[in-house]
């Protein structure tokens, strides 16, 4: 018996990657110490699930599938740098979402719903919808400075996708970064 590192989300497209690419780059001029995401990495997770036994990955994926079933598939439009907690300390580097909230929030809660009787609870926080970028790993004064260029780039085109399906990835971190392997790939209607 063995874990999987478990999350659900929907690839970003290749205009997505290209320009938050292009993004990072400019965000690099703070020179904060940040870790950022390669562009082939960039993904809207919709729910991470955790290690989960790799005998429950199959109703995992079942359960995403049945929850997705109904959902018409939806433009999601990405503007704009922001930071969690805020650009003032920014922690995680992001970019948002300035179309297609609704739609992603209801297939966000409809897969969350699906998976709680499964052992995987809700999130204690909203779902707030965002492409990560980067994680920053220090303070100071290039934190400062970080968090001005991305109020500057508040209004960043970052393009669009095309949401037609999720998919459920596994996570295995080496030395080199993350490893995300699709286990499941799920259409929406």
């Amino acid at each position: 018996m063995g874990v999987i590192r478990t999350f659900v989300a929907v690839e970003a497209s290749a205009e997505q990657r290209g320009h938050a690419a292009q993004l990072i780059e400019r965000l690099k001029h703070a020179e904060a110490h940040v870790k950022w995401v390669a562009a082939e990495n960039l993904h809207w997770t919709l729910n991470f699930l955790g290690n989960v036994d790799d005998r429950e990955v199959h109703n995992v994926c079942r359960a995403v599938s049945e929850s997705v079933s109904g959902f018409e598939p939806f433009e999601l439009t990405s503007v704009g740098a922001g930071a969690f907690p805020d650009t003032r300390r920014p922690r995680t580097v992001w970019t948002g979402v300035s179309a297609g909230t609704e739609h992603v929030v209801s297939l966000q809660q409809a897969i969350e719903a699906a998976v709680q009787p499964l052992g995987f609870p809700p999130e204690a926080r909203r779902f707030h919808p965002h492409l990560t970028l980067g994680r920053v790993r220090g303070k100071g004064p290039q934190t400062q400075q970080l968090g001005e260029l991305i109020a500057e780039h508040a209004k960043f085109s970052v393009g669009k996708v095309i949401v037609d399906q999720v998919v459920v990835f596994s996570s295995r971190l080496d030395k080199s970064g993350p490893r995300y392997t699709p286990l499941a790939h799920v259409d929406l209607a």
